[in-house]
């Protein structure tokens, strides 16, 4: 399975592919999967932040988790007997970076939740509709920006404008966030760690 972790930092999507399809086969845990290429991920986003990688291979990497997203989407429908909680998740307003929330996803679904992404650059009325669509047990807002921190606190302000702030958990989630940002913005729970933030839903779950 380390050959899994090495084989996505090195961006070998054919490779990659054949691994998961075969760990699969194999009986592999689709948690154990998740989490080996959560790693790969992760040294891919240390390697962007040293300035090893560059755009290019951060969106390489991104595609490459998504293709092992769509195989191991199936497994996770056929396993899911009862689904722990719903999930709205958006990269916030003025950001259009997904690949955390892309990881954060797998990792949900792959825990049992029912997550529905309403992608990137999403603004506030967009996540309220959905909210009351929805009926969610989490929101999610991802941010990869500072500059999007405003976003954030706008979305919760208009969440609890729209009368459904008590409806909901909500969860912010992005390298640049910490917990006097949740503060400030009036969110339930923070994380830089997509692993760490399906524990976090977790939790918020049973309060």
């Amino acid at each position: 399975m380390e050959e899994l972790t090495k084989a996505i930092v090195e961006l070998e999507n054919e490779k990659v592919t054949k691994m998961v399809k075969d760990e699969l086969v194999k009986g592999t845990a689709v948690e154990e999967i998740v989490e080996k290429c959560r790693q790969g991920m992760e040294i891919v986003g240390q390697k962007f932040s040293k300035g090893e990688y560059f755009l290019p291979e951060l969106i390489m990497a991104g595609e490459i988790f998504n293709s092992i997203i769509e195989i191991i989407r199936p497994v996770l429908a056929e396993a899911k007997t009862n689904t722990v909680g719903k999930i709205v998740l958006a990269t916030v307003q003025n950001d259009i970076h997904d690949i955390g929330k892309n990881v954060f996803k797998g990792f949900a679904e792959a825990n049992g939740f029912d997550v529905h992404d309403l992608g990137v650059d999403v603004d506030p009325e967009t996540i309220v509709n959905t909210i009351k669509n929805e009926k969610p047990d989490i929101v999610g807002l991802s941010c990869l920006l500072t500059s999007a921190f405003d976003s954030i606190e706008n979305t919760i302000a208009k969440i609890k404008e729209a009368g459904v702030r008590d409806q909901v958990k909500i969860i912010i989630g992005g390298a640049p966030v910490s917990e006097e940002l949740k503060d400030w913005s009036g969110a339930d729970a923070a994380t830089r760690s997509a692993a760490e933030g399906v524990q976090l839903c977790k939790e918020l779950l049973k309060k």
